[in-house]
């Protein structure tokens, strides 16, 4: 089994990673290079996290042959026998032989911070950029990353001339890496704080708040109020971009020079608006080198980076209301099967995907209600129960594992416990939900932070590229001294533990961090306690409260502008289920009309073709006049048929003038504003 269980979670974690790039990412229409970065980028990251509790278990096995070899020892097979104690050290299932784990980790690490510090921040720029060419954009990125990399370079050289005034230190290559590995991990330790104080005590909560049905619901309808404003702003944003592609694309002629950048912005212009501003090709007039008008290259770059932005801004906030509009019926018909007789939930609208025969067979309706109305709730309570106690576990560990006489980290106390009995699958799986629980929180939280328009992973492959590639430099960042602090926490870590032990292959590639003392024993250890206060401050919501002062708007009960937000959202979620309705019942009507009356009128054609075949044998005049009678009496039929069966929606729509109550208006036909008007009672019985 040697190297089997490293194999098998390399394969894993390869495939987790293209899922979840898949439900954020889009294949199709993203550049490949884009997928391939941000996939090995998440890649990396999560293998690191997967295989870091197996470099565990391989150097407590290590530790054990040292003392063995140490004293009068006999070997057996597969483990080594103390002489005295008789005591055995099995060899773990997934040990790892010597050698292998250094190479990885230096691979995947040097891997992953050339990502996040060179390839990514280059990638981002040159994603973003409005260049026609690839040399444009690649001068863009340049240009937008000078700044940013001379500012690493001058806080690397802070820490170098810190190493070179001190006379205790020699420069050698293994301390400049160990400089430059301190800098990056200070960095990511900070920002790392930051993020998993807040999901410490949003993730148990969010699950606890997702029990309770009322809550959601009022909440979804304040996310509709707020997407709406955001849907409406992308479409009126839209628009006037589309218009200025307009004017640009009727200045800049067919024999233009700049002709072929404007017909690349066109083509990253949406469908409908491809065809209104089609290129007009009967003006042959030459343009005129002299004349001032023409824009330049320079601003059609800028046009084109705005044309893109726009249209993927639109596209996503049309997925996100159709995904907030489900979810808000899904919220409704709960709520009303909560109080249903027959145990039986029922839905308002069918679902649009079809569903398996396994699935309709085995979640029929009633278990449907039973785990929908009487089980999920109690779910989401204990599981935000379980959540709750590791998330106190962790911020006791965090405050307690620089002790080590005695040891109060209880991760380092439930490791020591199993490192006495060699229990390998329970060290093993101590610290893969030690390490996995610490990643969630993380990670989970670079998911759902939003920085304006700036940085939004959005589900359902409408994430942008900037955004796929900023999560990668996050992830690569994040991911190093978050396993540095899962080693502090299980005393794993020799700086932590004081111990003269083997480390962890992990640990051996990040160097003696004693070059950098004042790091060691004080940032490290000192600054997680931190998350105590970032703790206190997300579990009475300081930061929401802050962000409602400064003008935007968040969920909070007892805000005014909150209830307001809930009135309109629920307001919306009813015109849209109205609308719905009707579009429903005209399918309903269209689907029951072909039925009913489609096969007589085939008849009736057939009849009048039969009889203008057999009359043709009359004078010219009388046929003329016959043919003609009958076309009239066919065409009419035909006529008044197409008209009943098309647009059975609503071709004008206005939600104000609808009462609220359905049952007002005559068979749910709506006579102000919301009125079908090919089902009119003046037009469909006109020519019976």
């Amino acid at each position: 089994m040697s190297g089997a269980a490293l194999g098998l979670e390399i394969v894993f974690v390869f495939f987790l990673a293209l899922f979840l790039l898949h439900r954020y990412g889009d294949f199709k229409k993203q550049h490949r290079l884009v997928i391939i970065a941000t996939l090995l980028a998440w890649y990396l990251c999560f293998l690191i996290v997967f295989i870091l509790p197996l470099d565990v278990s391989t150097t407590i096995y290590n530790r054990c042959k040292v003392a063995v070899n140490s004293s009068p020892a006999e070997s057996n097979g597969s483990y080594v026998t103390l002489a005295p104690s008789k005591q055995k050290c099995f060899k773990p299932w997934s040990y790892i032989p010597n050698g292998i784990m250094p190479i990885f980790w230096r691979v995947v690490y040097w891997t992953s911070q050339f990502l996040t510090w060179i390839l990514l921040p280059f990638m981002q720029s040159y994603a973003r950029s409005g260049g026609f060419s690839i040399t444009g954009k690649i001068k863009t990125a340049l240009i937008e990353n000078a700044i940013y990399y001379g500012t690493y370079l001058l806080i690397f050289g802070a820490f170098l001339i810190y190493v070179a005034v001190n006379p205790n230190f020699n420069l050698q290559w293994n301390q400049l890496q160990t400089i430059g590995i301190a800098a990056a991990n200070t960095w990511g330790l900070f920002l790392l704080v930051l993020l998993l104080g807040y999901g410490l005590v949003e993730i148990p909560r969010s699950h606890w708040n997702r029990a309770k049905r009322g809550y959601l619901l009022m909440k979804t309808y304040f996310k509709a109020a707020k997407l709406m404003t955001e849907k409406a702003d992308a479409e009126e944003n839209l628009e006037d971009i589309m218009e200025e592609v307009r004017k640009v694309s009727e200045s800049i002629k067919y024999n233009h020079p700049l002709r072929k950048c404007v017909d690349t912005i066109l083509k990253k212009c949406p469908t409908e608006y491809q065809e209104r501003m089609g290129r007009n090709m009967d003006d042959y007039e030459d343009f005129d080198e002299t004349q001032n008008s023409y824009p330049s290259e320079k601003s059609l770059v800028k046009l084109h980076k705005q044309v893109i932005y726009s249209v993927q801004r639109h596209r996503r906030t049309q997925v996100q209301w159709q995904i907030l509009l489900e979810q808000a019926f899904y919220l409704e018909d709960v709520a009303k099967n909560e109080t249903s007789a027959t145990r039986q939930f029922i839905h308002t609208f069918q679902s649009q995907e079809q569903e398996s025969k396994i699935i309709q067979y085995l979640y029929t309706p009633t278990v449907e209600w039973y785990w929908e109305c009487l089980l999920r709730p109690w779910f989401y309570r204990v599981l935000a129960v379980v959540l709750a106690t590791f998330s106190v576990i962790v911020v006791w560990s965090e405050c307690t594992f620089f002790s080590t006489k005695p040891v109060l980290s209880l991760f380092a106390v439930f490791i020591q416990l199993a490192e006495k009995t060699y229990n390998y699958i329970y060290i093993e799986m101590a610290c893969f939900l030690t390490i996995f629980f610490l990643s969630i929180c993380v990670y989970s939280t670079v998911f759902r932070i939003r920085v304006f328009n700036y940085y939004y992973l959005a589900s359902h492959h409408q994430t942008d590229a900037y955004s796929l590639l900023f999560s990668g430099m996050l992830f690569c960042r994040l991911t190093p001294p978050l396993c540095l602090n899962f080693l502090g926490l299980t005393h794993m870590d020799a700086t932590i533990s004081h111990k003269d032990n083997q480390p962890t292959a992990y640990t051996s590639i990040m160097g003696s961090m004693r070059v950098l003392s004042f790091i060691a024993d004080g940032f490290y250890i000192y600054y997680p306690m931190l998350v105590v206060i970032l703790c206190i401050a997300t579990y009475f919501s300081l930061g929401t409260r802050c962000l409602n002062l400064l003008g935007f708007q968040q969920f909070m009960g007892d805000s005014e502008m909150t209830s307001d937000l809930i009135d309109e959202g629920k307001e919306l979620i009813r015109r849209e289920k109205r609308k719905r309705q009707r579009q429903e019942e005209g399918e309903n009507r269209r689907r029951e009309w072909k039925e009913r009356y489609g096969n007589r009128d085939d008849s009736t054609r057939n009849r009048v073709v039969h009889t203008d075949q057999k009359e043709s044998s009359f004078s010219e005049t009388n046929t003329n006049r016959t043919l003609s009678k009958y076309t009239r009496s066919n065409g009419r039929t035909e006529r008044d048929r197409i008209e009943l069966l098309q647009d059975a929606e609503p071709l004008d729509f206005n939600a104000e003038s609808i009462s609220d109550d359905p049952l007002e208006s005559d068979l749910g036909r709506y006579q102000p504003g919301g009125r079908y008007l090919s089902m009119s009672r003046s037009q469909m019985f006109d020519d019976v």
